[in-house]
């Protein structure tokens, strides 16, 4: 049968003045016109063509020889190109855009912007573009603990956490936790996997591994000490909110990272504070 939203290699069946009508063998389904404009030059009855089959403004199946950006039940990032009080409508390669219902939204949308979006067919057999995609999205993933990976924020439960589709298919979240930074629905994120679940689906971080955030926050120190001579005015006794204004870290990673830097023999207590070693 002739399916609305992919493509499809379709033959010639007929032609009229306003193209060329296509069909499949033996199919029970209407002939779908080809507008004239994109008939192939010498195409005849019987030829086989490869198209994309979708409704025009008039709501009528038709066909052409261009390619959309997705097909029903894929994923990608689409544009958002216009807004009104029933929806968006994103550029998706077609001459129709394609449209993206209000109860389909998640968050607010910026037109100009691009969403993660999956393509299904409605109850009224409307093609149309979800940001609802937890259902589409695969649990997989090939990846192991502490692997960095990519992906895009499709959800935000501000209790919870973000979630994630990592590479733009596979289901994760990172909880509120594990958050750094205020992020918004359809930001790129880069992450590390922390758990893979029994059921697959990935536990994810914003922030570096433990001994990898200390080494940062040791980097910090050290910058800080050169700039001040060598020394700072800081120690295990300095308060959370001292450490905080002076270095922006906490007070728990600013004594982790001492500790490493002490241990390394790279800085030494003096007086009230932490110096260089000479």
């Amino acid at each position: 049968m002739i399916e609305l939203g992919r493509v499809q290699k379709l033959k010639i069946k007929r032609f009229a003045s306003v193209g060329a009508f296509l069909n499949l063998d033996g199919s029970n389904d209407e002939d779908v016109l080809l507008p004239k404009s994109q008939v192939p030059e010498g195409a005849k009855e019987g030829d086989e063509i490869e198209v994309m089959i979708y409704r025009d403004s008039r709501d009528r199946v038709i066909a052409t020889t261009n390619r959309s950006k997705l097909e029903v039940g894929e994923m990608g990032h689409l544009m958002v190109v216009s807004q009104t009080e029933i929806g968006a409508f994103l550029d998706w390669g077609l001459e129709k855009d394609l449209f993206l219902p209000f109860a389909e939204t998640v968050g607010a949308l910026e037109k100009g912007k691009s969403y993660l979006v999956g393509v299904y067919l409605d109850k009224s057999d409307r093609l149309c573009a979800t940001m609802k995609v937890r259902d589409m999205l695969r649990t997989d993933s090939p990846y192991k603990l502490d692997d960095k990976v990519e992906g895009t924020i499709y959800s935000i439960n501000r209790d919870i956490g973000a979630f994630v589709a990592v590479d733009d298919q596979y289901d994760g979240l990172i909880p509120t936790k594990e958050m750094i930074g205020i992020y918004e629905v359809g930001d790129p994120v880069q992450v590390r996997v922390t758990n893979i679940k029994e059921d697959g689906k990935l536990d994810l971080s914003l922030k570096d591994k433990g001994y990898v955030q200390m080494d940062k926050d040791g980097e910090k120190i050290l910058e800080k000490l050169k700039a001040n001579r060598g020394f700072l005015n800081l120690n295990d006794h300095s308060s959370p909110e001292e450490i905080r204004k002076e270095l922006r870290m906490s007070k728990s990673g600013f004594k982790r990272a001492v500790g490493r830097l002490l241990k390394g023999e790279i800085i030494e207590f003096h007086g009230d504070g932490i110096r260089i070693k000479e």
